[in-house]
């Protein structure tokens, strides 16, 4: 099976969570090429149609598999080859996305969602519900002890550290909620999540007492499974699916909007100063299961196609 994966390339690399994926495929048997979309809104990505035509006739795919909203409606906008569209989430609840990633939805041969609230946005109706979150690497992911993380960092032993979610400036991401529940907690430090790769990230989680999120939404997020991985104790606003991801572990905690009551739950973890048990619940999100998933759309698509 040849899949041509359909994404963005205007970051200096491609997003991790789908070069992750698509390695997992390829360790399926599954053979992967890339086409990294250069430019950015509706009329940057439509420039790059003539290029990709181009890619299409010289190598023969049997689905192009898009990632998020606006690579997906580039990906329809030829016929020659079925596209699956995977929606990761602002591309569905952004207002200035919603429009294209509904005409490409229904463009597309069928739809990957990483949370069923895109499907009911989008109002999916007649194709195929796949529902498929994005993986965790659990080997790259993985717990050590908190003074090893924090020597390797030259952190100090007894302050207090709380890894943001994301990095300061993304809106969505409410960091002025997380500093003014930081700030009155005495010896404390909220770190930026920003411009780390993946081995970093996992020092940082085990390094950290909590990873706090404060998101005003998410679809995952896939920073709360990495934390989970690394038996890291969060504290996170009720977005996305991080209720049901951290139910039944402990030292974990869902919070309000309201400063203080943030405060009191970080308290309670700094207080407890223990570890997680949230290695358990990320098992079904291993990277290996996801690609099993993916692959199963790919196979049903195609024999679909071939039935009608």
């Amino acid at each position: 099976m040849q899949i041509l994966i359909v994404a963005s390339g205007n970051s200096e690399q491609i997003s991790p969570f789908v070069k992750e994926q698509a390695h997992s495929l390829i360790k399926e048997g599954v053979l992967i090429d890339f086409y990294l979309i250069k430019g950015k809104g509706l009329i940057g990505y439509l420039k790059n149609y003539f290029s990709l035509l181009n890619k299409l006739k010289n190598k023969k795919y049997n689905l192009l598999h898009a990632h998020y909203g606006l690579s997906g409606l580039l990906a329809t906008m030829q016929f020659s080859v079925p596209v699956i569209i995977t929606f990761h989430g602002s591309d569905v609840n952004m207002k200035k996305n919603y429009l294209f990633s509904r005409i490409a939805s229904n463009l597309s041969a069928t739809n990957i969602f990483v949370h069923n609230n895109l499907s009911n946005r989008l109002k999916i109706y007649s194709k195929p519900l796949n529902i498929i979150p994005c993986g965790v690497d659990d080997n790259t992911f993985f717990p050590i002890s908190k003074s090893d993380a924090r020597k390797k960092l030259g952190w100090k032993k007894d302050n207090n550290y709380i890894l943001f979610s994301s990095s300061f400036d993304n809106k969505i991401k409410n960091v002025s909620l997380a500093e003014s529940a930081v700030s009155t907690i005495n010896n404390s430090q909220l770190i930026e999540l920003k411009g780390f790769k993946k081995e970093q990230i996992n020092l940082l989680l085990n390094a950290s007492d909590l990873l706090l999120v404060t998101s005003f939404s998410e679809t995952g997020p896939i920073i709360v499974k990495e934390a989970l991985a690394c038996n890291c104790p969060i504290v996170s606003t009720d977005v996305g699916d991080v209720k049901k991801l951290i139910k039944n572990i402990n030292n974990c905690h869902l919070t309000t909007y309201n400063a203080n009551n943030i405060k009191e739950k970080i308290n309670l973890v700094l207080k407890d100063n223990n570890r997680t048990n949230g290695r358990i619940a990320i098992q079904k999100f291993r990277l290996e299961k996801i690609a099993y998933e993916v692959l199963a759309v790919y196979q049903n698509t195609l024999k679909h196609i071939k039935n009608n």
